[in-house]
């Protein structure tokens, strides 16, 4: 959340092929909760981490989009991820661009990345 009147948020939208198997993968296995829900947006939230979601009948969109997630508490996401065995979950590393990094496919192929500074 911003924390000045001046603070700008970018928040991903993402597509969707079914957003019952959207909500279900984001708040079962990745500790998401609903903030909105419609036949056209869901938008879902875990502490400061915001992601809306648009419908599609289009898997192609979804296999084609990622967003990138950076900052602090990445290391424990990770191990959170790790103990619950978040399906697909990748080997936390250091990659050549110098960022530490894991990511997560959602079920309809979004690319989540999840890094830090190492």
């Amino acid at each position: 959340m911003p924390t000045s009147d001046m603070a700008i948020e970018v928040l991903p939208v993402l597509p969707s092929l079914d957003f019952d198997e959207t909500q279900a993968f984001y708040g079962d296995e990745l500790g998401f909760g609903v903030v909105y829900s419609s036949a056209t947006r869901l938008i879902l939230r875990r502490v400061q981490i915001e992601l809306h979601f648009w419908k599609t009948d289009q898997r192609v969109f979804c296999e084609n989009s990622s967003c990138y997630l950076r900052g602090g508490g990445i290391d424990a996401l990770y191990a959170e991820f790790s103990e619950r065995k978040v399906p697909g979950l990748s080997d936390y590393e250091v990659r050549p661009w110098d960022m530490k990094e894991f990511y997560i496919h959602d079920p309809h192929g979004n690319l989540l990345t999840f890094a830090r500074i190492p």
